[in-house]
């Protein structure tokens, strides 16, 4: 679906002429208020571990559809669940059986979920600009929220990491974070650093061998670097990325224990951070590659944080798009 690439459109309007969230396809254009809103909506949805959730009307009557055609364990479980939570209807699309392998158009299937009633589609594909095509074809009243494009954006993902971090650290202006791993072929890199600068952060160091460093390096305003000590040096936040194989033309990185050694998050490259520094990571983890499990459920460690956050967010975003339109809304 190349021809629905963002990057040869005008970017697309994602609140509406009455400053309401319509879409969610990017953070690009998000100001800090815009996204400081969604945070502190998930916060009246977040609930203590061990705590049972709270099912909420809000969502009454809406049909998600988790429209994804690419695997994924945790956005779209989370995605499930907060559309569960505020009650709607959720269907799951599974790309294996849909009619997509006798050679449906996307577009098609899209047009076809929302002839039965979906009023909101959250979407994952592999094409980026996918989730903004879709954007740009569904009827009045339907919605569309990108749960991850190609080597794109991830916007969910972005916010609920900054929505973890600001737990732990509220001040983004003084906030010193770093990326360690493949950013080059990351959609939720992208994201989050761009929703850490809306935020102000300012200090945002890119830690990797230089076939995973970004092309554009200028337009993202990160430092860059391949010395792990010197990239994890002061920071509070390291966030550990997955080598996006399924994205990699051809074999870039010749030896994975070679890269573990030199960027994977152990103890002992670790040794070189802050004690007191948070790891992250976005899921899935590819033990004894980018991380070691010690470190990914030790005690510095917010990733099953970032998990149970992921449902709160995603709570919050439905709400703020459809919580205040009955479903036969066309405004």
């Amino acid at each position: 679906m190349t021809n629905g690439s963002i990057h040869n459109k005008p970017e697309l309007a994602q609140y509406d002429t009455n400053g309401q969230l319509r879409h969610l396809v990017g953070i690009g254009g998000l100001t800090a208020a815009q996204i400081t809103r969604i945070l502190d909506t998930a916060d009246g949805f977040n609930t203590a571990p061990g705590t049972a959730p709270t099912k909420v009307p809000l969502l009454r009557g809406h049909t998600i559809c988790n429209l994804f055609f690419e695997n994924s364990t945790r956005t779209r479980t989370t995605f499930e669940l907060a559309a569960q939570r505020l009650s709607a209807d959720v269907v799951n699309f599974d790309v294996g059986t849909s009619s997509r392998t006798k050679g449906e158009h996307d577009l098609d299937t899209l047009y076809t979920l929302q002839a039965m009633g979906a009023t909101l589609f959250c979407v994952r594909h592999p094409d980026d600009g996918a989730a903004d095509y879709f954007a740009r074809h569904v009827a009045p009243g339907v919605s569309v929220i990108n749960a991850g494009d190609g080597t794109n954006a991830h916007p969910t993902q972005a916010l609920l990491d900054v929505y973890t971090i600001r737990a732990h650290h509220p001040d983004f202006h003084n906030l010193r974070v770093a990326l360690v791993g493949d950013v080059r072929h990351s959609r939720v890199a992208r994201s989050t650093i761009a929703a850490l600068q809306a935020l102000g952060a300012t200090d945002i160091r890119v830690v990797g061998p230089n076939a995973f460093l970004p092309h554009d390096v200028d337009q993202l305003g990160v430092s860059t670097t391949t010395d792990f000590a010197a990239g994890v040096d002061g920071a509070d936040i390291i966030m550990g990325l997955r080598i996006q194989r399924e994205r990699i033309q051809g074999s870039i990185l010749e030896d994975e224990n070679d890269y573990h050694r030199h960027y994977g998050l152990t103890a002992n490259n670790l040794a070189h951070a802050k004690p007191d520094a948070h790891i992250m990571h976005p899921g899935p983890i590819n033990r004894a590659v980018e991380i070691d499990a010690d470190i990914a459920y030790g005690p510095n460690s917010l990733i099953l944080e970032q998990v149970r956050n992921g449902i709160a967010v995603r709570m919050a975003i439905m709400a703020l798009i459809a919580g205040g339109r009955t479903p036969n809304d066309t405004t």
